[in-house]
């Protein structure tokens, strides 16, 4: 007999679950973090480890190859910004002299135009190079957790990766008796659904980064900027914050650069390649590369940026854009949830299919007609 619950105590009863699940999510992170970032990295190198199998090669030769390229690049990528960032951390004295002089100069016009008393030029400078290295030692000391945090889980996570990988059959076999025989294909495509996504997607956005990053860098060196490639490649890893990273990516290298030449229309030429390259990403680059297989809304984004940081912190934040995806699909895949996945989807992206939609219904009527049209002559 099927006991009908009210809708008000199941709104309860689905709220204290989640309660319970970011409780959970954050008493036992040191487990499921690593766990979530071996799936991601599973499904990425999935496909590698098919076209490896292909050849022949046994699959635990397979997937320890994989491993290696992917700890490879992480390595040398966390290397590179390590070092960049420890550079511009030593120059912070002659940047104090070009901040002493810039200040100078604009207390001078101050004076001159609006009859501004100069104040303690020497603690507004110290307390300006104060704020700068407060920034810097922050940045150094998110890369040092980041760099700390990977090096703790360097044997944790390769070891659930091969497992995830060597085990996938196994793991299908045993989420198909989870469901009734009549529901398992629907589970198929969901699965199969999941992971094109998850490999698109992540796989789209790391191009993306890559692109941005080589157009940030290019731009910043015409500009004869100190440090070109590591603000661009910094920029280009918070494009993935809509709207908000833009501003973030260009605020220091535009501070740095002032500081640097003394003139604000230098600064003013970095915001503005900046924002011509957003341009670029997001009107152009993201939608050519990452295309329409899953769009996710800017307000969407964010706030699942915001909850990942406040569940798992860094790395919560870099899981998020990922799961709010995989929920995107599950959630267009169970009919009672199709609403929260059209929630979470692009307002853009459903108007164009809505309006391929309705292209494709005219050219469809107009063929009809003309086959009605011609049988009609006959």
């Amino acid at each position: 007999m099927e006991i009908k619950l009210p809708n008000y105590f199941k709104a309860v009863i689905i709220l204290l679950g989640l309660i319970l699940l970011i409780w959970l999510l954050q008493m036992f992170k040191s487990v499921f973090a690593p766990l979530a970032f071996s799936l991601l990295f599973a499904l990425l190198l999935l496909p590698l480890n098919r076209d490896l199998e292909k050849f022949r090669i046994p699959r635990p030769i397979a997937i320890i190859t994989s491993i290696i390229l992917v700890v490879t690049v992480l390595g040398l990528l966390i290397w590179f910004l390590s070092s960049q960032l420890m550079g511009l951390t030593s120059e912070l004295d002659t940047i104090s002299g070009n901040i002493s002089d810039l200040v100078m100069r604009v207390q001078g016009f101050l004076y001159e135009r609006f009859g501004i008393q100069p104040s303690n030029r020497t603690d507004l400078v110290r307390n300006m190079i104060t704020s700068l290295q407060d920034i810097a030692t922050t940045f150094l000391g998110s890369t040092i957790s980041l760099t700390t945090g990977f090096l703790a889980a360097f044997t944790v996570v390769p070891i659930y990766v091969f497992c995830l990988l060597y085990y996938r059959d196994h793991l299908e076999q045993f989420l198909f008796k989870l469901v009734s025989k009549d529901k398992r294909g629907g589970l198929i495509h969901t699965i199969i659904d999941i992971q094109r996504v998850v490999q698109s997607y992540i796989s789209g956005l790391m191009i993306v980064i890559v692109v941005v990053s080589l157009l940030n860098s290019a731009g910043l060196l015409l500009l004869g900027v100190k440090y070109a490639i590591f603000f661009g490649v910094f920029a280009s890893i918070l494009t993935i914050i809509p709207y908000i990273g833009i501003l973030i990516g260009s605020l220091l290298p535009a501070l740095i650069t002032l500081a640097t030449t003394g003139h604000l229309f230098d600064a003013i030429l970095v915001v503005a390649v900046f924002a011509f390259v957003q341009f670029l990403e997001g009107n152009f680059i993201t939608p050519f590369i990452v295309g329409s297989k899953v769009s996710i809304n800017p307000f969407a984004a964010i706030v699942a940026l915001l909850l990942g940081g406040e569940i798992w912190g860094a790395a919560g934040m870099i899981m998020a854009l990922p799961v709010i995806a995989m929920l995107k699909v599950i959630f267009d895949s169970y009919p009672p949830l199709e609403p929260l996945g059209f929630l979470l989807a692009d307002i853009d992206d459903v108007n164009r299919k809505k309006h391929k939609g309705k292209v494709k219904g005219f050219f469809s009527e107009v063929l009809n007609g003309l086959g009605r049209g011609k049988k009609s002559g006959d």
